[in-house]
């Protein structure tokens, strides 16, 4: 059976980031397809050819102007396999620091936001990112940390 609808796009990356003072990178953009300015992680298109590790760093570069000592690759999901050919990677960036400012295509508006982590929590529970491949990047983060404060 042939699909009547489907959308080709390249992968992605989102990713958590944590500043070295231990707040979590947002940004808000107005998103078209809802008509809404969202808050969500940093993340974009991997482009041809390159792996997932370095389009993670060029994004957060470019969208936030940081730099990051440790990355996790905590996996990976689709955003609607029915109609979408893509998957998204999903990362978490720690000890993160300043090195510039934004780089953005011309198309790109986007305000960073430092957002301390229990306040994240409470924002992430309460359903103020609605984007939910960046819900669900934050849900395994969060997950990854517990389990390295356990330790």
């Amino acid at each position: 059976m042939d699909p009547y609808f489907v959308v080709e796009l390249p992968p992605c990356v989102v990713v958590m980031a944590l500043t070295r003072e231990n707040d979590v990178i947002l940004v808000r953009q107005y998103r078209y397809p809802v008509d809404e300015v969202l808050l969500e992680l940093p993340g974009g298109f991997i482009e041809e050819g390159e792996l997932p590790e370095v389009a993670v760093r060029r994004e957060l570069r470019e969208e936030t102007g940081y730099d990051f000592e440790q990355f996790h690759y905590l996996g990976q999901a689709g955003g609607n396999p029915g109609v979408l050919n893509n998957f998204t990677h999903f990362y978490l960036a720690m000890d993160g620091y300043r090195v510039g400012t934004q780089s953005l295509d011309s198309n790109e508006e986007i305000e960073v936001l430092l957002m301390p982590l229990e306040k994240l929590k409470e924002t992430l529970l309460q359903s103020g990112i609605k984007q939910s491949l960046h819900a669900l990047c934050l849900f395994f983060g969060l997950e990854f940390l517990g389990r390295k404060e356990v330790k």
